[in-house]
């Protein structure tokens, strides 16, 4: 399902420039990169201080993302997007130091980059907990048209928000949109920013990258094997030789991502419903 920007919707830097990228890649392969996250995911937060009454404002987020893989290079993880370079990331110690926040996890995030020769970047899981009230607002982008892949690399996983009330189940928004939603003490929000889109066939990838990425934690083992068909040992550590016997098959077989069919109405549906529950991303018309 394609999705065109038709007047009076609008859009920003960070999803224009990218795709001028992708019409000059048949053109110059070698001199650009594949999708990125493409969102600041700025969360706009207001509260007062427990001590003093005092408002405090906060612009949340700014936790960077996956870039897009390139031609010899993997993409760079945990980066602002395209049209921020002055933007920082905000230390964990100066957020809970100056606001009534916690900072629970800020981790990168597992199988957010996407497959490829050469993988795409990944994006970050940050989880706030509220240490009193207050008013929690996000208006992140690139939910739904994820970073895609270049010459048969996957895309990326797409930005998400969720909060959680207490100790119950997240509550995801798939538009990405967030307004006015108050957060008491316990309660908590969740920016998880996409992955860069991968560059090349991922059954070309060198076994020893796709070890090393699993070792550090980069993909999972479904991802190993789904994706870049890595034979497993019951210790969960590489067969080179099955590796390289499975890795073959599977090639002769491959179709080429951006060549295969769009999907009907309601498995896009379904898929959305996947993507939007599941923190590592969800790929539906591939392995992964």
């Amino acid at each position: 399902r394609r999705r065109h920007t038709r007047y009076p919707l609008v859009t920003g830097v960070q999803t224009c420039a990218l795709p001028i990228f992708k019409a000059l890649s048949d053109a110059v392969p070698d001199r650009v990169t594949a999708g990125h996250h493409a969102d600041l995911l700025s969360a706009a937060i207001n509260g007062r201080m427990p001590a003093d009454g005092r408002i405090w404002l906060v612009a949340g987020g700014l936790v960077g993302g996956g870039w897009g893989a390139k031609r010899g290079m993997d993409g760079q993880h945990a980066t602002i997007c395209i049209n921020d370079g002055d933007t920082h990331n905000s230390p964990v110690e100066q957020m809970e130091a100056k606001y009534p926040m916690l900072v629970e996890q800020y981790t990168l995030r597992e199988d957010s980059g996407g497959a490829g020769t050469w993988q795409g970047g990944l994006g970050t899981e940050k989880k706030i907990r509220a240490l009193s009230e207050f008013n929690f607002n996000a208006q992140v982008e690139r939910v739904h048209c994820r970073p895609w892949g270049l010459f048969g690399g996957h895309p990326g996983a797409g930005n998400q928000v969720a909060i959680q009330i207490g100790d119950q189940p997240e509550l995801k928004f798939p538009s990405g949109k967030v307004l006015g939603r108050q957060l008491k003490a316990g309660d908590a929000y969740v920016l998880r920013s996409g992955g860069g889109g991968g560059y090349g066939s991922p059954l070309k990838r060198p076994i020893e990258r796709v070890a090393f990425d699993l070792a550090e934690g980069y993909i999972s083992p479904a991802r190993a094997e789904q994706c870049y068909g890595a034979v497993l040992t019951s210790e969960g550590s590489l067969d080179l030789a099955a590796s390289a016997a499975r890795r073959e098959a599977m090639l002769q077989a491959e179709v080429p991502y951006e060549q295969l069919p769009e999907p009907d109405e309601d498995a896009m549906s379904e898929a959305d419903e996947k993507l939007f529950t599941q923190a590592r991303g969800f790929f539906w018309r591939r392995c992964c």
